[in-house]
């Protein structure tokens, strides 16, 4: 059994062949986005797991610019892990971690047209992917131009969930709900399910970090 291949299934479940590495992939992302809804320090190693795997499913399925995001998530998985396990003073909240916080309205609309401009950027290179790589990338990428917007959007705002920026959730809700029509448009059965959970959890989230926010003010 190839446990990191798709054609390796686990189950199957209302006809649908649900391999290990598409269920793991999926449990541990699930569990480390709930985990920072919670604002819970655990969600940074839950998320290195979640995209090893990832990557290994992207690449099967021609998501190519998702599998590329999962390089940068791995890195930002151990810098976020960091950061938040190591405020600056002043920064700290009753668990001696970072603070959640807001950020200045027109650097959040810079990172938001920002990511528009990337998104046309990198769509376009990845659709060229299979022309210019072929040995490696023999089949031409599926849906370049949504995939690379989960791609640059998902950078974004990991940079803001690091900082513990509120913004970073409505950024999320944003992806989630565009990459739920893009794993159900490919296929990708579970991954879709994931993500309207994940949509879920970052409305959940959204509020709970407000909610957290708001509870300095009634301790200071």
């Amino acid at each position: 059994m190839d446990f990191f291949s798709t054609k390796s299934i686990f189950f199957t479940i209302l006809g649908y062949p649900m391999s290990y590495l598409e269920f793991f992939a999926v449990i541990t992302g699930v569990l480390s986005v709930i985990l920072s809804a919670k604002a819970n320090i655990w969600s940074w190693p839950a998320g290195i797991v979640n995209v090893f795997l990832s990557a290994f499913f992207y690449y099967q399925i021609q998501l190519y610019p998702d599998m590329f995001l999962m390089s940068f998530f791995f890195i930002t998985n151990i810098l976020g892990w960091w950061r938040w396990a190591n405020p600056k003073a002043g920064e700290e909240d009753k668990n001696k971690e970072l603070k959640v916080s807001f950020m200045p309205r027109k650097q959040f609309l810079t990172f938001l047209v920002g990511g528009i401009v990337g998104t046309i950027c990198i769509g376009t290179l990845a659709g060229q992917l299979h022309h210019w790589f072929p040995l490696l990338f023999n089949l031409p990428s599926a849906y370049p131009f949504v995939d690379s917007f989960i791609l640059v959007m998902s950078v974004i705002t990991t940079f803001l969930m690091i900082q513990k920026r509120i913004e970073c959730w409505i950024i999320w809700l944003m992806i989630d709900v565009v990459a739920t029509y893009l794993y159900f448009l490919k296929g990708a059965m579970f991954f879709g399910v994931e993500y309207i959970i994940f949509t879920i959890i970052a409305a959940f989230a959204l509020w709970n970090w407000i909610k957290e926010y708001k509870s300095y003010r009634k301790d200071a």
